[in-house]
Order: structure tokens, then C-alpha cells, then sequence
């Protein structure tokens, strides 16, 4: 059982940062890519930055140059930092987490983390 847990999620004003983290724990496993995903009120659920275990990192172009994301190996943890942030940026975010176990790959969702930005 594999389990994802997100957080640092908070208010902050335009211009603001936050950095969420996105914590992987459970029996042996490996963790083959990482996605950050966004969910805006009324909104369908976007792909916004993603981490590959061959060090490849893509991020929407919505993002792009202002979000960032980063890992701490020791920890399995993933973060996503957050610059020069802006009300669209409001949103639920949720990190999904493809591990293989032996010589399956599954996939795991956190809970979420509200993220709003303040004009």
C-alpha cells in the first residue's frame, strides 16, 4: 500500500510563493514519475508539472518559468514551488504518483491542497 499526501497549500497575495510538498510512503517501492495536477471551481483537472525518474521535468506553459519542482530522494518526497503567483493560480492541487512495485506500475492521488491567491 502505497500512500500520497500533499500539503503546504494556503492564502497568499499576487506576487506571493508557496512551496507544496507531496509526501510518498509505504512498502517497497520505487517511484517512477510524479504529477502535479490543478482543479479550479468549475474547472476540469489540469496537468500542470511533471517529474520522471529519468530527471526529465515538463510544466504547462501557464507555469512555466514560475513554478518549479524539486525532490528530496531521502524523504520520497516531491515539492512544488511556487513563484509570482497569481488569483488564476487558485485552485485544489493534487500530486499523483506512478511507484512500481516489483514489476507493476500503479498510480496513487492525494487528498489535495487548497491553494488561493488574493488580488
Amino acid at each position: 500500500q502505497v500512500h500520497v499526501v500533499e500539503s503546504g497549500g494556503g492564502l497568499v497575495q499576487a506576487g506571493g510563493s508557496l512551496r507544496l510538498s507531496c509526501a510518498v510512503s509505504g512498502s517497497t517501492f520505487s517511484i517512477n514519475a510524479i504529477g502535479w495536477y490543478r482543479q479550479a471551481p468549475e474547472k476540469q483537472r489540469e496537468l500542470v508539472a511533471t517529474w520522471r525518474s529519468d530527471g526529465s521535468v515538463t510544466y504547462a506553459d501557464s507555469v512555466k518559468g514560475r513554478f518549479t519542482i524539486s525532490r528530496d530522494n531521502a524523504k520520497n518526497t516531491m515539492y512544488l514551488g511556487m513563484n509570482s503567483l497569481q488569483p488564476e493560480d487558485t485552485a485544489v492541487y493534487y500530486c499523483r504518483a506512478w511507484v512500481l512495485t516489483g514489476a507493476i506500475l500503479w498510480d496513487y492521488w492525494g487528498q489535495g491542497t487548497q491553494v488561493t491567491v488574493s488580488s
